[in-house]
């Protein structure tokens, strides 16, 4: 039996990404000959998770061109851009009836490598995780969620944003990459408690961590071995420097 094949992957691919200063899809920009999105769908597939949904929003039909060249893709509408948490609900028709486990990848992040998936599948599996969190230690964190870590047994107390963060959690260098595994039954239960009271009044996927913990359910993270592999694209720059890791050899694709 395949280690991975319970397992449903659902790519984030519906932002704009106005930083860019392209009118493409940020998932659509090209890094190394590939749109950012095919990268990630072959990290995915090579890590032997077959099922793929990817949400789509702006200018889906450009995403969903991208996708389709990979078999077996399906796909979700965010209609309106209300935070990665409404994001991934968008995709609860996909995923039901919540079987098995769901990893939820960036279509923006191309450098996550199949490994890396696979052993935050295998630690979230072996130790019975509600959720696990992919996290990467940086030696600069501004922007970022960190990772807030209990004192006690070093398990995962809470995510919390930049903008909502105190200047004690700011001083925290190991951040939320973004990319997690769930059980997908969890997740879903939790999705529907989130709310909007945040600094950007949107719902955070990180708030189900929250949920998570509130219920007695044990929540870990999963730090990458490559911390360069958690580096997205949010700019003109992160694609100069995306290109510069691969091409050091310092990542690869």
């Amino acid at each position: 039996m395949n280690l991975h094949n319970t397992v449903t992957a659902v790519i984030l691919a519906a932002g704009k990404g106005t930083r860019m200063k392209s009118e493409l899809p940020k998932v659509a920009v090209v890094l190394n000959e590939s749109p950012l999105l095919l990268h990630v769908l072959r990290n995915i597939e090579s890590a032997g998770i077959e099922r793929k949904v990817v949400v789509v929003g702006y200018r889906k039909d450009i995403v969903t061109d991208i996708a389709k060249s990979f078999p077996g893709v399906e796909f979700a509408e965010q209609t309106e851009q209300l935070g990665t948490g409404h994001a991934v609900l968008s995709a609860e028709t996909q995923l039901a009836p919540y079987t098995g486990y769901t990893i939820v990848a960036c279509g923006d992040a191309p450098l996550i490598s199949a490994k890396s998936f696979s052993e935050l599948i295998e630690l979230h599996k072996s130790n019975g995780y509600s959720a696990t969190v992919l996290s990467a230690k940086m030696e600069n964190p501004t922007g970022y969620g960190r990772i807030i870590r209990s004192a006690d047994d070093g398990s995962l107390l809470r995510i919390v944003e930049e903008k909502d963060a105190s200047p004690e959690e700011k001083i925290v260098n190991e951040v939320n990459t973004g990319t997690y595994c769930f059980n997908t039954e969890d997740l879903f239960g939790a999705l529907k408690q989130i709310g909007n009271n945040n600094a950007q009044k949107e719902y955070y996927l990180t708030d189900v961590i929250k949920i998570f913990r509130s219920l007695g359910k044990k929540v870990g993270a999963k730090t990458l071995a490559n911390a360069l592999e958690s580096h997205g694209i949010n700019s003109p720059d992160d694609l100069a420097l995306a290109k510069q890791y691969i091409d050091k050899g310092l990542v690869g694709v």
